[in-house]
């Protein structure tokens, strides 16, 4: 984390022990150079930004099997990288915007873990969208490891505010 003057806020004892996680992170990365399916790979850079998810203290067991999913099911529309597609903010010929980015870029961020999910679950075709619903394709656990794959790919200022604004959803409070 880190202080308003730019300075992390980590303790030593806090940087000592991501220390000694990085090298199992390292381990872990290792195990995941299995090419997915051919149209829908995930650049093996992409699959888990070590220090982002030392920094967002995400599982990284979670992670990595949310890349997996991830690239089997969604890079296609949102890019291996969670790039978006082009022009991801002007609508197609249809009248539909394309898939936007889910790697801090675009506005996936503002929404709560909630909204994340559902929209997963329910996609948004009934919105006048173009993703398809998952609820019947992927499990529950399945769609919060996409998540956490995709928010590895937050810069920790994005996180931190993602953070604070599920925490105010989740107590009731609205959020803009």
């Amino acid at each position: 984390m880190r202080r308003a003057d730019g300075r992390s806020s980590m303790s030593p004892r806090g940087v000592a022990a991501a220390i000694r996680f990085l090298p199992a992170m390292l381990l872990l990365l290792s195990g995941c150079s299995r090419e997915p399916a051919a149209g829908n790979a995930v650049s093996p850079s992409a699959t888990m930004p070590v220090l982002a998810v030392v920094a967002h203290r995400l599982d990284p067991a979670r992670v990595g099997r949310g890349a997996e999913i991830y690239g089997q099911n969604c890079a296609r529309c949102h890019g291996a990288n969670a790039e978006g597609a082009p022009n991801w903010q002007q609508p197609g010929a249809d009248g539909k915007y394309p898939a936007p980015p889910l790697n801090g870029t675009g506005h996936a961020w503002h929404h709560p873990a909630a909204v994340l999910k559902m929209t997963i679950r329910r996609g948004t075709i009934a919105m006048g969208g173009s993703m398809p619903a998952w609820e019947g394709k992927l499990r529950d656990d399945d769609i919060e490891a996409v998540i956490a794959w995709f928010q590895s790919r937050w810069p920790e200022e994005i996180y931190q505010s993602w953070q604070a604004m599920d925490r105010k959803a989740r107590s009731g409070q609205a959020v803009r």
